[in-house]
């Protein structure tokens, strides 16, 4: 996978499922996240090909559906793991690789689940622990790595942080503009991405974060130079945003949207739980 140029549908757990995710390559998306899935839910799932519609479930043992993809998205698919332990992340992208053409990990989720276990933001505050994970999945998964993580306190420590990450071997590195403690109501900090972008040059850039419209892509850019840009929240709201043109009304959206849903035969609570966030 080439990461650069890119416009990117972000990892959103719960709404990036896959009819969402196929909604936005019809858009125009470049790129696809999954939600993220903790590397031990994964492991404990059994595959399972449906030949009549080519759905693509992994089941647990209680009957719960963790991941579901679809052929069609595969070559633009990054399946993003929430791990703390580079023998779990290991195990969980060989249990998905040929399903997707790409493993990120989570370290920006800073949500107490993820901060508890020792992943997501957790991550951040243990470089070493995050370096063996990154390191193992580059030998091993014969996949392309990439890494998601949040802004720390100040612009040189995140540097710091994204060089170790770079001596990996990673594809990209996707970079939230705000801190741990941060929430999407405080401005996001893109002055952050002039300073990466200059000095992080072997791989590409990947900015997240107060996207919600192109223009604002384009003024990024221009600001930047920043390879690719990850679109979130204002794709929650209205997945046509990946379009070149303009984005279509809200109700032709949801229409399309269900459409999608019904056809994939994605569960009734998180079609309604996605259409709500559409309407936030």
């Amino acid at each position: 996978i080439d990461y650069k140029n890119k416009i990117i549908l972000a990892p959103m757990v719960r709404v990036g499922t896959l009819p969402l995710r196929l909604l936005a390559l019809e858009f125009g998306a470049d790129l696809v996240y999954s939600p993220e899935i903790v590397d031990k839910r994964i492991i404990a799932s059994e595959r399972h090909f449906d030949e009549e519609t080519g759905l693509i479930a992994y089941i647990d043992d209680k009957n719960t559906i963790n991941f579901r993809s679809h052929p069609i998205e595969k070559s633009k698919l990054i399946f993003q793991v929430g791990t703390s332990d580079p023998d779990l992340a290991l195990q969980a992208a060989l249990k998905v690789k040929q399903d997707v053409s790409g493993i990120d990990v989570n370290c920006g989720c800073p949500k107490k689940f993820s901060i508890q276990g020792g992943m997501g933001a957790a991550l951040l505050s243990n470089p070493e622990k995050l370096k063996s994970i990154l390191t193992n999945l580059v030998q091993n998964s014969g996949l392309p790595v990439t890494c998601k993580i949040r802004i720390l306190q100040t612009k040189e420590q995140t540097l710091e942080l994204c060089k170790m990450i770079e001596s990996t071997g990673v594809k990209a590195i996707a970079i939230h503009c705000r801190t741990k403690d941060e929430r999407p109501r405080q401005p996001g900090h893109w002055n952050i991405f002039k300073y990466i972008v200059e000095n992080i040059t072997s791989i590409p850039i990947i900015a997240n974060g107060d996207l919600f419209q192109r223009s604002d892509i384009i003024k990024l850019k221009e600001m930047s130079n920043v390879s690719s840009f990850m679109i979130a929240r204002a794709a929650q709201y209205n997945v046509s945003i990946f379009r070149k043109e303009e984005s279509l009304p809200l109700i032709e959206v949801v229409t399309k949207y269900i459409k999608k849903a019904i056809d994939v035969g994605n569960n009734w609570p998180n079609t309604k739980y996605t259409l709500t966030q559409m309407y936030a």
